[in-house]
């Protein structure tokens, strides 16, 4: 199934030529008709071909779709960038031309090679799903909202409605999969208390971690701070000599700090994806550009930053114990010795 998903999803360079080169199907509204007609389409399509073994859950219909609509973002990308050319004109004048900026640029990459890769992996493994869906949620509700605050704000075209969709769906998913029952109880034993009476002193890893994570959580105050005009000086020189992209009128790296980060973990390194390599293209103009004496720093810090949240994710993934509920059973009081393990969650 995978590979009918990835070759079908191909078929959507087709309809953009079709719409490139018809000048009829160019006009505002239609482009809206077309968008909402097409994703109908892929759909049944899907729908159809999965009676005779229908898929364990909805989310199936969810990624397939999505990796139907990641062609299309990355055709805007190269289109763009002027790697090639006739499929995107028309979306460019009467679409969204905000797709036009350095931050949307890159956004689109990484929905088209991040994310389609992931939704090819999802249609049989559920593993990445919470990665998905924050990672989406932040890639449109900075999107969305970029758009109505920044220079782009007056040129809301009926095409801008479709990116809801991109918003809601990934929050259902999210919903979807922390209500899915457990594989197993998230139980911990004899290991797991272990792991919770020791001080985080003697923890070296966790420790480091907790720095790390204080220290984004400084970096993001800052540059959120610089975002919303603040009149401190510090402010006013890291601004000025190191991140001037804070500011670009087009307004995606103003909301990206102002928002409220409800998850971290997940949305980082698809924001920072987007924020360096904005801060680096060619379509940003030279005043945002990250300054030549600073490059090297800034990069490394904002590289840290897109990293830490992954370490973190790791630390969790592959040490849980120190995140489990520890359970006692009857006749054992007090912290466990090793024969009396817990039965239920099997230690590794």
């Amino acid at each position: 199934m995978e590979t009918l998903v990835f070759l079908f999803s191909f078929t959507a360079i087709g309809v953009l030529y079709a719409m490139n080169t018809i000048p009829e199907f160019q006009e505002p509204y239609v482009i809206l008709g077309i968008g909402v007609a097409v994703l109908v389409v892929v759909f049944l399509f899907y729908f159809l071909i999965t009676r005779g073994n229908r898929p364990k859950d909805l989310l199936f219909f969810v990624f397939a779709e999505f990796c139907f609509t990641c062609v299309i973002d990355l055709i805007s990308a190269l289109e763009y960038d002027g790697i090639i050319s006739g499929f995107m004109e028309f979306y460019q004048k009467t679409g969204e031309p905000y797709l036009g900026t350095s931050y949307a640029i890159m956004m689109c990459y990484w929905d088209g090679i991040a994310h389609f890769v992931m939704y090819l992996m999802m249609i049989t493994y559920r593993s990445l799903g919470l990665v998905w869906a924050g990672s989406l949620c932040a890639n449109m509700s900075v999107f969305i909202c970029g758009i109505v605050a920044g220079k782009y704000g007056s040129e809301v075209r009926p095409a801008f409605w479709l990116n809801f969709l991109f918003l809601l769906m990934p929050v259902w998913g999210a919903v979807t999969l922390f209500t899915r029952p457990k594989d197993r109880p998230l139980i911990g034993g004899y290991n797991a208390q272990q792991a919770q009476s020791m001080k985080l002193i003697w923890r070296p890893m966790d420790l480091v971690l907790v720095l790390l994570l204080l220290a984004a959580m400084t970096f993001t105050i800052l540059r959120g701070l610089v975002a919303l005009d603040s009149p401190l000086e510090a402010c006013a020189i890291y601004l000025k000599h190191y991140e001037p992209y804070l500011k670009d009128p087009v307004g995606f790296p103003r909301v990206m700090r102002c928002s409220l980060k409800l998850s971290l973990l997940f949305d980082s390194p698809q924001c920072q994806w987007s924020h360096i390599g904005g801060s680096l293209h060619s379509r940003t103009t030279a005043p945002f550009r990250i300054p030549h004496d600073v490059f090297w720093s800034v990069l490394a810090a904002n590289l840290l930053y897109a990293v830490t949240p992954i370490l973190v994710a790791m630390r969790v993934r592959n040490n849980p114990y120190f995140f489990l509920k520890i359970s006692y059973f009857p006749g054992q009081t007090g912290l466990p010795n090793s024969e009396e393990k817990d039965t239920k969650y099997k230690d590794k």
